[in-house]
């Protein structure tokens, strides 16, 4: 679900629908290190605008498989959904029913709900608070920049944007307009990789030393044939920001389906599995990093052309992180190791395994266990505690009536995004590139502003 007729720039609200800039400026300013400025992390928290006991009024944007279950999770909170929004009519009127017939049974509770081929209409409406986010990655940052100039907070899924120069956007634009902004990395509301983090960062298994994360591999153009295409799609405002390319199902699956759409596997919509599952391990390893407002200084490109992993990057204190198969995030250390996966978990000190739940198929203990044990044996008097979530979405929730920054705020992962970003530019040009993670620049004569960026079909622009 997004926007765009091929007419006008504007949305319902009289607003442009996401920066104003143009991409000719943002790489005339790009292009020398010397005139972009850091970006100030805000440490204020905004004053509540909402009652505290008043229900959160919320949008949805893009009803695929994600959307659905955060419709699930949201509608069992003190939520009223009054929107929902999607190019595909199936989808669209689907998600409507849901929410129409979990209301019918709860009378009192929310009215009949609003379904939309167009986002403006959810940004538009001055009596929504909230927005999620479920599209692909290339509409994310046009509609979140709608929401957010709109009043809205925002739920949006990862990775948080499609670009950098995207990141940059969002970081600003949610300061500037005083909105709580969640990225959908839900990793870091699970226990056992926070308590993998927290072992790093208090030194349990010594100075870092390395990283690995598994994960796939970069997008490539998109060369998919075109295939008959049935009533019922606006594929115009599918591809949105997008070149416009003949349709194809694998980008756009008509109607209901179970299964995630592969328009992540090709560039102009989505960054492939380095954006995908990297996007929520490559966030990880920033945690337990302690780099959450920073980021690698250089990215190294792999041995091979067309090569699927291999590349590493090198952040300021000689850590050294690398993309490679295995476990999902394997901290390495002096004195020990962890890794850890969605629901794996396993912590070593030296030769001896502390903790160890590191196969699904393993019935003699389970990951709660292994992560208790671990965290009852050496993080008892820890000096240095994460944020503790116990549901992304609650926490998401409890920060828009607090107006605190929730655990994967923007400044997270806009950060985590820069690191997928980063990793592509190095997978598509095997080039050896240098960054700057304060002013967001490459520099020392590496890299190009082009690769900050991209080209946005006419009228979507930020």
């Amino acid at each position: 679900a997004r926007s765009s007729d091929g007419t006008a720039a504007t949305s319902l609200n009289g607003k442009e629908p996401a920066m104003s800039v143009s991409r000719r400026s943002f790489l005339k300013r790009a292009a020398s290190s010397a005139v972009v400025t850091p970006f100030l992390l805000p440490s204020h928290i905004w004053a509540a605008e909402t009652k505290p006991n008043s229900r959160l009024t919320m949008g949805f944007v893009g009803m695929g498989m994600q959307n659905r279950g955060l419709l699930g999770g949201f509608l069992g909170q003190d939520t009223q959904v009054l929107a929902v929004c999607d190019v595909d009519t199936t989808r669209r009127k689907d998600a409507k029913k849901r929410v129409d017939e979990y209301y019918a049974k709860q009378p009192g509770r929310g009215g009949p709900c609003a379904a939309y081929n167009d986002y403006r209409e959810i940004t538009g409406r001055k009596d929504i608070d909230a927005v999620s986010i479920a599209t692909p990655d290339h509409w994310h940052t046009v509609i979140a920049v709608a929401a957010l100039r709109g009043g809205k907070d925002v739920y949006c899924e990862k990775p948080l944007t499609h670009n950098i120069h995207e990141s940059i956007t969002l970081l600003r634009e949610v300061d500037a307009n005083h909105r709580v902004l969640q990225t959908g990395s839900m990793q870091r509301s699970s226990k056992e990789f926070r308590v993998a983090c927290e072992l790093v960062l208090n030194g349990a298994i010594g100075k870092v030393e390395r990283v690995e994360c598994s994960f796939g591999g970069p997008p490539i153009p998109c060369n998919l044939p075109e295939e008959p295409m049935e009533p019922g799609l606006d594929w115009n405002l599918w591809c949105g920001p997008a070149p416009v390319r003949p349709y194809h199902s694998s980008l756009c699956p008509r109607g209901i389906h179970e299964f995630y759409p592969n328009w992540r596997g090709y560039r102009e919509f989505g960054g492939g599995g380095v954006a995908d599952w990297g996007a929520h391990h490559l966030d990880i390893a920033q945690w337990g990093l302690g780099m959450d407002d920073s980021g690698p200084v250089e990215v190294l490109p792999a041995e091979k052309p067309d090569a699927q992993q291999g590349v590493k990057f090198v952040y300021a204190n000689g850590v050294i992180l690398e993309h490679k198969g295995g476990f999902g995030v394997h901290f390495f250390g002096t004195e020990g190791e962890v890794q850890v996966n969605r629901g794996l978990f396993t912590f070593k000190r030296g030769k001896e395994m502390i903790a160890a739940h590191a196969s699904y198929d393993d019935r003699k203990t389970s990951c709660a266990a292994e992560v208790q044990k671990a965290e009852r044996a050496f993080l008892k008097d820890a000096k240095i505690r994460l944020y503790d979530s116990k549901n992304h979405l609650t926490d998401f929730l409890d920060c828009v009536k607090t107006r605190k920054k929730p655990i994967t705020s923007e400044q997270v992962g806009a950060r985590s995004a820069i690191c997928c970003h980063l990793m592509n530019q190095a997978y598509f040009h095997g080039q050896k590139i240098k960054w700057d993670p304060m002013k967001f620049a490459f520099v020392d004569g590496t890299g190009d502003p082009a690769w900050l960026t991209r080209d946005y079909r006419s009228p979507w622009t930020v």
